[in-house]
């Protein structure tokens, strides 16, 4: 039976896959959030593989304030960059094959078309640029890597967009979204699916790899689609905003192919 490690198990993604491990029998799950396992100390890392010998790590555990991390850049640093840095050392360490969670805004959003794996990275804020710096030590460390680059995560758990919106139509008459960004949302089930099919399969293209639900749209679209789908159109009137609520820079073309 093949072990696998969740790091993050209480975000957004580690719950997707918790929520549905119980149908792959044939693989042992051991969930760590944040406070079972600090990343970002390399002793407790190698001592949990010490114990373990994972044949997989899925590494979902990531400081994804952008706001925040803008203000405080040595923190998404420590967890982003050095906290991949430490598992990777440990899967290199333990012949483990890491599966690892990146993001589109390791791209500074400035092409037409959507973002391919052979695209030049050029973050344009501190949360993009410490998620490049740790998938840069994983590919420099560990030849049996999968770096999956996905967009605009949403789901039942955790703090999104999707759910922001539902809660907001639930207390506002009126809504206002940017439409300054296009993107892919990506429901997070669909990626905790994909994770855990590609280990149970065995068939693994180590390497850097980008996956969506592959539709495009605004943040305003996006909402659209939101209120439309839960049939709130009638109940909140939904407007573009004219001025981003945000001084932070962030790509305005997400889209990943």
């Amino acid at each position: 039976m093949k072990k696998v490690l969740v790091t993050g198990a209480n975000g957004q993604l580690g719950q997707c896959i918790q929520k549905i491990s119980e149908y792959y029998a044939n693989l042992e799950f051991i969930f760590k959030d944040s406070k079972q396992l600090d990343i970002t100390n390399a002793v407790e890392v190698d001592t949990l593989f010490t114990k373990k010998k994972f044949h997989f790590c899925v590494n979902c555990a990531a400081y994804t304030n952008v706001e925040q991390a803008e203000k405080t850049p040595d923190m998404a640093f420590k967890v982003n960059a050095e906290g991949a840095k430490n598992i990777a050392l440990a899967c290199n360490k333990y012949k483990t094959t890491l599966i690892h969670i990146s993001t589109d805004y390791v791209f500074d959003g400035e092409k037409e078309e959507p973002y391919s794996v052979e695209d030049a990275t050029n973050p344009i804020n501190e949360y993009g640029k410490s998620k490049l710096q740790g998938e840069l030590y994983i590919q420099e460390i560990l030849k049996k890597h999968l770096i999956i680059r996905t967009s605009w995560l949403y789901s039942e758990f955790g703090r999104n967009f999707y759910k922001t919106i539902l809660d907001k139509a639930i207390s506002e008459k009126i809504l206002y979204v940017t439409d300054a960004q296009t993107g892919c949302p990506t429901n997070a089930n669909h990626l905790a699916k994909h994770i855990l099919e590609t280990i149970n399969e065995n068939e693994m293209e180590y390497g850097v790899h980008h996956f969506t639900d592959g539709h495009a749209m605004t943040w305003y679209d996006f909402a659209k689609k939101i209120l439309l789908d839960k049939q709130l159109t009638g109940k909140v009137e939904l407007f573009r905003a004219i001025v981003c609520n945000t001084n932070i820079k962030r790509p305005r073309n997400s889209r990943l192919t």
